[in-house]
């Protein structure tokens, strides 16, 4: 914006704004109201798809599986009874408990100690296999089934606890075929974009399908929220015969939103208040809060009425939007405020639309490229391939462009409707600590360089420490419920995080295992029996042959012992339990397709269709990961597994496929660091462009961006010497410490050249900056660390990492931006004399 009254832009700002400041005042109140009339819509985001990366190609593989094999996404009840699993009041009390669970909305089925199977004791003949008990049976022995729980390859570390005290309750929902239809058909599209350009007919499907899927996406996370809630409030009319804890996949990204909305509504609260207090401690008068907490609400206010009209899925990641874009408009109002009280300082005879006018025409380019900064700071986050950060991205993207708009249509409107303020500039406290800082810079310079070249050192190693290993546990603190059940099921049930491993098996002439084994042999000593029994050619498949079953079950034992896995199950644990019935010995090959013929269908649920195929040619392995072990890396597991498929089981790689939650969950952990320096290193770069276009002066752009660069590696550092994860919540932080404090870096240069050209003096220069905008950069940095570190309190562990490392940060940021780079412009002296 020129200064000039004659150029076209100002000239219209100054018609539609400056000499119409009620009707602009009473226009953003309209908006304000109405944007909020929307704010019932707004919602958050519990899709499992927040915690995966959008373009991972394992994840198209992970839907076919759980599709052939059964979802892992089931609500898992841990009982406890106070009396014992098998005492008579427990049992009734649990069989009223699973009649209940089983009327809740969309389950298909429960398990528990009441339904499964009681193998022990039986043989492989067929009335065996069509007669097997179950605890429900009349005449069970209750505690040689115990015994059977706690010992059984099957139940033992999954159905019951090696101690006998604690069961589990698998609560199994009906698979839903409208929303994966969807979901394929939304994707399959998607697919095909990747590779080539959409037909204008194929991008209005997608953009259908993506409509639909979203619309019911809505509606199925509403009713999971709804089924748990139900399934709670069950749970709690059984709290007097037992201790039980809920968990599951869909638990645990519901009780994270319910902690995130949570702090949405008390810690938005909380910094809001912070503000009105900081505020008035810094101005002393009541218009200095009203003005910029105004701007900072109706932006905040406008963007969730947005949002929600828009219906736009606010996750993990992006609910932070509230707290950080209170703090971006914020650090905006008070540049605006600070100038505005210097200025009539100087000149307290002057005209209030001349003050208003000289504020806003002196502080508009400083403030546009403080935001415009903080914008690429925000869109470098679109290169994640995160979806939840992406739309964060995005989010604040928004809120910015929107913030400043706001900003620069209240501030002006909300002055001139209020009495002429006067102002007397060098008495405050702020002055006196900004003025102290200036001493210290110019008495300590080689401290302060000192200072900067360790702090260098530190973050580098520290960064060179990093980690993305996380775990869903270490979300929460110990006394929540979420983080006792999660505990219980991982140390007592074998595990928390899925893992399957999917072997193909090998289907050429000279490698079945059925007709190398038994020839015609079959046919010459069983005869017309054998043939009767199974009818001609009967082949139960490529992996139900005792020599693969040997295989699996090395496989089997291997993968169990390694440190971090928890329950493993597979076609092995089937070997082992049919072993038991064959007197300890591996049944022969007609024994096998006897079982696999004859097993009744709730057997066969239980031993063979979670890691058999139709056809018998594939096989899946399920392991359940402990997610408290503090030895666990996934990827280092992953590879683990793998090499020993490979090498030791000798398959062939194309016949392996790793899959599961765990490893999606891996996939985007370790896009993080790839990602994080990506994000950094096009941040940087973007902003040191806009300094050069802004500054003129390659030099003054390097010194500018020094103070942001080394808080943002600062944090990194910490993060990495103290052992603190990489996750989908802190890859946000280095990106959101140098866009917002870079606001400074700008205000501080841009304030520096202008004061510079009074009399040519650097340290003259730096005293009266630091009088000026020294007071502004105090203010908005104590305000925004203040702002973060009350997200310390919350309950959520990724909240607190995030409040209390960007808070640290900008302490940093705030130091370096008012020592080293004032002490830099100083000591290299870019500007020439006028």
């Amino acid at each position: 914006m020129s200064k000039s009254d004659n150029h076209f832009f100002f000239r219209l700002y100054k018609k539609l704004i400056i000499d119409k400041p009620l009707i602009s005042i009473i226009t953003v109140i309209l908006i304000t109201v109405l944007a909020a009339t929307q704010l019932p819509k707004f919602r958050l985001d519990a899709s499992g798809e927040s915690l995966v990366l959008e373009s991972d190609t394992s994840l198209a593989y992970y839907r076919e599986v759980t599709k052939k094999y059964g979802s892992d996404d089931f609500l898992v009840i841990t009982w406890q009874p106070n009396a014992g699993l098998m005492d008579a009041t427990a049992l009734t009390k649990l069989t009223d408990l699973v009649s209940r669970l089983e009327k809740v909305q969309t389950v298909a089925n429960v398990n528990s100690i009441l339904n499964v199977p009681l193998l022990d004791g039986l043989t492989i003949d067929v009335e065996a296999l069509g007669n097997i008990p179950t605890l429900r049976s009349e005449g069970v022995n209750k505690e040689k089934a115990l015994k059977e729980f706690t010992s059984s390859p099957i139940y033992r570390d999954l159905l019951v606890g090696r101690d006998g005290d604690t069961s589990a309750i698998q609560i199994n929902f009906v698979r839903d075929e409208k929303f994966f239809s969807l979901q394929e058909g939304r994707d399959a599209i998607r697919k095909q974009q990747r590779t080539q350009k959409l037909t204008p007919e194929q991008q209005l499907k997608l953009e259908k399908f993506e409509q639909e899927f979203d619309d019911y996406s809505r509606i199925t996370s509403e009713r999971t929220s709804t089924i748990i809630s139900e399934v709670r409030d069950i749970m709690q009319d059984y709290r007097d015969v037992a201790t039980l804890h809920l968990g599951g996949v869909s638990m645990i990204t519901n009780d994270m939103l319910d902690f995130i909305q949570h702090d949405i509504t008390v810690f938005g609260i909380g910094i809001v208040l912070f503000i009105m207090l900081a505020l008035f401690i810094f101005f002393g008068k009541l218009r200095w809060v009203i003005l910029p907490l105004f701007s900072c609400l109706t932006t905040v206010i406008i963007l969730a009425g947005l949002l929600s009209f828009l219906d736009w899925r606010i996750t993990v990641i992006s609910s932070n939007f509230p707290s950080i874009l209170l703090i971006v408009v914020l650090a905006l109002s008070v540049h605006l405020v600070v100038f505005y009280r210097d200025y009539i300082a100087q000149n307290p005879k002057s005209e209030q639309q001349e003050r208003v006018i000289t504020t806003v025409t002196r502080m508009f380019w400083p403030c546009f490229y403080t935001a415009l900064t903080t914008i690429v700071a925000f869109i470098s986050l679109l290169i994640s391939g995160i979806r939840p950060v992406i739309d964060f991205g995005w989010i604040m993207t928004m809120g910015i462009v929107l913030g400043f708009s706001l900003t620069f249509v209240i501030f002006p409107s909300f002055i001139q409707l209020m009495k002429a303020d006067s102002h007397e500039s060098g008495t405050s406290i702020t002055y006196k600590i900004t003025n102290w800082i200036y001493n210290f810079s110019v008495n300590f310079k080689t401290l302060i360089f000192s200072t900067t070249v360790i702090l260098i050192a530190v973050s580098g190693y520290g960064i060179s420490q990093l980690k993305v290993e996380n775990s869903f546990i270490d979300y929460f603190k110990p006394e929540t419920e979420i983080y006792q059940g999660m505990k219980v099921i991982d140390q007592k049930l074998g595990g928390t995080t899925p893992l399957d491993i999917v072997i193909n098996g090998e289907l050429s002439s000279d490698e079945n295992d059925f007709d190398d084994e038994w020839g015609d042999e079959s046919d010459e000593e069983f005869g017309d029996e054998f043939e009767d029994e199974f009818g001609s050619g009967y082949d139960p498949g490529y992996w139900f042959t005792a020599n693969k079953l040997k295989q699996l079950e090395s496989i089997h034992d291997f993968i169990d012992s390694l440190e971090v896995t928890g329950k493993v199950q597979s076609l092995a644990t089937t070997a082992k339990v049919l072993k038991n019935m064959n007197q300890g010995e591996m049944p022969d090959q007609v024994t096998l397709s006897l079982a696999h013929q004859k097993l009744p269908d709730d057997v066969k649920g239980v031993l063979l269709k979670p890691y058999l195929s139709d056809d018998g040619n594939q096989t899946r392995i399920n392991i359940r990961v402990e997610e408290t072990n503090q030895n666990l890396k996934r990827a280092e597991l992953i590879a683990t597994i793998r090499e020993h498929l490979i090498k030791d089981a000798d398959l062939k790689p194309e016949n392996v496929q790793i899959t599961g939650m765990l490893v999606l969950y891996n996939n985007m952990l370790e896009s993080l660091f790839q990602s994080q320096i990506l994000t950094i290193g096009a941040v940087y770069i973007a902003i040191l462009l806009m300094f050069l276009v802004l500054f003129r002066s390659i030099t003054i752009a390097i010194i500018a961006t020094i103070p942001n660069a080394l808080s943002a590696a600062m944090v990194l550092g910490i993060m990495g010497l103290t052992g603190i994860p990489m996750d989908m919540m802190t890859i946000t932080i280095a990106a959101i410490v140098i866009g917002i404090a870079v606001d400074n870096s700008i205000h501080y240069v841009h304030r520096f050249k202008a004061e510079f050209s009074n009399d040519n003096n650097y340290l003259a220069t730096m005293k009266r900056c630091h009088a000026s905008i020294g007071k502004a950069i105090y203010y908005t940095g104590v305000t925004v660390i203040a702002g973060f570190a009350i997200l310390a309190l919350s309950d959520f562990i990724p909240s607190i990492y995030f409040g209390l490392l960007t808070g640290l940060a900008m302490a940093v940021a705030l130091f370096l931006n008012l020592t080293l780079l004032p002490l830099m412009l100083v000591t290299v002296k870019p500007l020439k004399s006028t």
